[in-house]
């Protein structure tokens, strides 16, 4: 899977174009509506505000086309180019000092994007300053104040696959018979099995379950950099005890020009490869971080930040534009209006759910 996505010379997401867009593969909840990226700037405003933290540092990773970070600087501080106003914090040794930019409460704020695809990358340059634009984690200043938000990240860390046997768990690795790739049996790892008994839930003899320990260790080391902050991790999935319905089959699959795409062993490093977060271990590693930790479904977690309210709005100003005959604004309106409205489907993103560990 890690190959599959991130080889430098054949992963899906280190080679081609930007995936995240119409005319690519898939669409995140920042491509629908630029009101996604809004309300977690509500979001961060109130984390800055509870840490009293200057100066303040937005984090995304896994920042695709810029959309989400774009959104968030638009509402924080305004959006400038980063020749014009960089939007940046010290090199963690040596370089030039570049000043951040002020929020709308007068508090320092750095914006940094982490991403593994060169050409999501190179989008990302007309947004920050390209020496805060890292491939991983590792590259941030090691310790900070701020928020880490990662947008359908986790569902394409590596995982395991385990299989339910009769006398206790196997593992599903990848092998080669003639030229072509195929599942074999493999003795399951101590810390796979491990994982399985503590995270799995119940699942049928035969049944499979995606085993996250990169998504876990992931957690950890983001949190390991807030002193004072948050992480904010929204995907799909749920609890342990709601994905056992899909233990059966499990839930590994491709994804490709807005489709489901083909067996994951077809046609490697050509197709999107994900599974549904298990956010029950998600939660246990931050907690064990010192971090208090909500679920919440994303619909409740964006109403909560007012979208609700601002769909109604919308609604309304668009039956205004009804009134006075402006039918080109009561087109704009309306479709911006539906967007938003799609980030609540309770069967679509609304569904997604939102993990928020603060510290």
């Amino acid at each position: 899977m890690a190959a599959c996505l991130y080889d430098p010379e054949g992963g899906f997401f280190a080679t081609g174009p930007l995936r995240s867009t119409k005319d690519g593969d898939f669409l995140t909840s920042p491509e629908v509506s630029p009101w996604f990226g809004r309300m977690l700037a509500r979001f961060v405003t109130a984390e800055q505000t509870r840490t009293g933290a200057t100066p303040f540092h937005v984090v995304e990773a896994g920042a695709g086309s810029g959309s989400l970070l774009r959104s968030l600087m638009e509402h924080l501080v305004g959006v400038a180019s980063p020749e014009s106003t960089p939007s940046s914090v010290p090199p963690r040794s040596g370089g030039t000092r570049i000043r951040p930019r002020e929020s709308a409460g007068g508090l320092p704020v750095f914006f940094d994007a982490i991403e593994a695809s060169p050409a999501a990358r190179i989008a990302l340059a007309d947004l920050v300053a390209p020496e805060r634009i890292h491939e991983s984690l590792d590259d941030l200043p090691e310790r900070f104040d701020g928020v880490i938000i990662a947008n359908e990240l986790l569902d394409n860390l590596p995982v395991a696959l385990a299989i339910r046997s009769s006398d206790g768990w196997v593992e599903r690795w990848v092998g080669a018979t003639d030229d072509r790739f195929g599942f074999v049996t493999a003795k399951a790892r101590p810390d796979v099995v491990a994982w399985c008994e503590a995270y799995g839930g119940t699942v049928p003899e035969g049944g499979m379950v995606e085993v996250q320990l990169a998504a876990a260790e992931w957690v950890r080391t983001a949190l390991g950099h807030i002193v004072r902050g948050a992480l904010v991790i929204i995907d799909y999935g749920g609890t342990a005890e709601e994905l056992e319905p899909r233990r059966t089959q499990g839930t590994l699959r491709t994804y490709r020009s807005h489709h489901l795409g083909p067996d994951p062993l077809l046609e490697p490093g050509a197709t999107d490869v994900t599974v549904d977060v298990n956010f029950t271990p998600i939660v246990a590693a931050a907690e064990a971080e010192g971090a208090d930790v909500e679920l919440h479904r994303q619909d409740d977690f964006l109403e909560s930040l007012g979208l609700r309210a601002v769909v109604s709005g919308l609604r309304h100003q668009e039956r205004d534009l009804a009134r006075s005959g402006d039918a080109m604004q009561r087109l704009i309106v309306r479709s911006e209006a539906t967007d938003a409205e799609t980030l609540l489907h309770p069967r679509g993103l609304g569904d997604f759910r939102v993990l928020v560990a603060t510290k």
